[in-house]
């Protein structure tokens, strides 16, 4: 197995940070990851990051369980069970759905959550007793961290760059 070196530069400052992603960018240089302590407006367009696809799958599990719902209401209320409640007959779900809307709602917003939640957890390869991955603790606080690999010796015009960008330190280790 071979272990290729990265480049971890720290910055105490998301302002200069942005800045730093996009100069490094600029020159051509790959950006493996940034680690933040809370979430950096504009990064991943900064970054370079393709838009997700995440709202989409979220249409779609919303529109499962509004199928479930729907399949629920007609089997429960009109094709297992009818029953006369309040005076309204049970004929047609069609008739019955104005009382059948807050479980249609409730069970669509229920299946895009969790559903959500599940892909988002495999997505992100978060599996139950998962090692962490944070090259440094202090992304946790107050630093923010950039993540670049060396390749072909480049590793003294990297370091410069970060410097100029306004790095508060510079290390270089390696990754197996």
């Amino acid at each position: 197995m071979s272990s290729t070196k990265i480049i971890h530069a720290l910055y105490n400052d998301d302002d200069i940070l942005m800045d730093a992603v996009k100069k490094v960018r600029k020159a051509n240089h790959h950006i493996e990851e940034v680690y933040t302590p809370f979430p950096v407006h504009g990064l991943d367009k900064a970054m370079g990051l393709a838009p997700t696809r995440i709202a989409i799958c979220s249409f779609l599990f919303g529109l499962t369980g509004l199928s479930v719902a729907i399949w629920l209401t007609w089997y429960t209320m009109i094709a297992d069970w009818p029953q006369d409640i309040g005076g309204k007959p049970s004929f047609t779900w069609w008739e019955n759905m104005p009382a059948f809307v807050p479980i249609l709602f409730e069970l669509t917003v229920f299946f895009a959550a969790h559903l959500m939640v599940i892909t988002f957890y495999l997505r992100s390869r978060l599996w139950p007793f998962k090692e962490a991955e944070n090259p440094d603790p202090r992304t946790t606080d107050d630093h923010f961290l950039m993540e670049i690999p060396v390749e072909k010796g480049n590793e003294e015009e990297i370091k410069t760059l970060l410097t100029e960008t306004g790095a508060v330190e510079i290390n270089v280790v390696d990754k197996h």
